[in-house]
């Protein structure tokens, strides 16, 4: 039996309907229970400013939570070093994602300003149903090798039969916008509100550019 084997290509373009606020908030204290209860305080008064924005508490959850211990070298007048305990650091990751709305935006800024936490910050924009994403690129990768093994067939003298094989190699698609902004080393207090709304308003995230690709073998008649 005679085939034809295609790779099938499909490639879309998605804007952004989703903003995923990623907050980091540290604190360092020689006193573990210090430590953890500053931390405590600070994610409290962070998820107390965004609700009062009017997002939930539900929607502001925790990606990760780390306590380490710190040392630091001290060094005598004859030059000899020491490594000696400077601390415990702990640290909460938080995550909130809403809808995208600059407006709205612009109030989880402000009121992560107006915590007095002094989170570091980064945004990213992506999508919420990226299954839907993944669902349209295969149809149109189907449909490319369609067209393809159809025009090659043609080309040849022959024409598809049935379809006897897919292979198709599940890949990690990355649906984040290219477009992420890094606030890590401003801190989120040092930023007027206004000047967080504007820059919010101001924003306009690049779409998604996706691409997948299978591979298709008709019989060919």
């Amino acid at each position: 039996m005679k085939t034809i084997t295609v790779k099938g290509v499909g490639r879309l373009s998605a804007p952004v309907d989703t903003v995923e606020l990623r907050f980091h908030v540290q604190t360092k204290d020689r006193d573990y229970d210090r430590a953890l209860e500053a931390a405590g305080r600070k994610l409290s008064a962070l998820e107390g400013a965004l609700g009062a924005a009017g997002f939930p508490a539900a929607d502001f959850q925790t990606a990760g939570f780390h306590v380490n211990t710190e040392y630091e070298s001290v060094c005598d007048d004859r030059g000899s070093c020491r490594m000696e305990f400077s601390g415990y650091c702990c640290s909460y990751d938080q995550l909130l994602r809403f809808g995208f709305d600059p407006a709205r935006l612009g109030e989880a800024l402000a009121a992560a300003a107006a915590s007095q936490a002094q989170p570091e910050l980064q945004l990213q924009f992506t999508v919420k149903e990226p299954e839907r994403l993944q669902a349209e690129l295969l149809r149109a990768a189907a449909e490319n090798a369609r067209a393809r093994a159809e025009l090659l067939a043609a080309a040849s003298g022959g024409r598809l039969g049935e379809l006897q094989r897919i292979d198709y190699d599940l890949s990690h698609l990355d649906y984040k916008s290219q477009t992420m902004m890094d606030l890590a080393e401003a801190p989120m207090a040092g930023v007027s509100l206004r000047a967080k709304g504007s820059f919010a308003a101001a924003l306009r995230p690049q779409d998604l550019e996706l691409q997948d690709t299978a591979v298709f073998v008709w019989e060919l008649l």
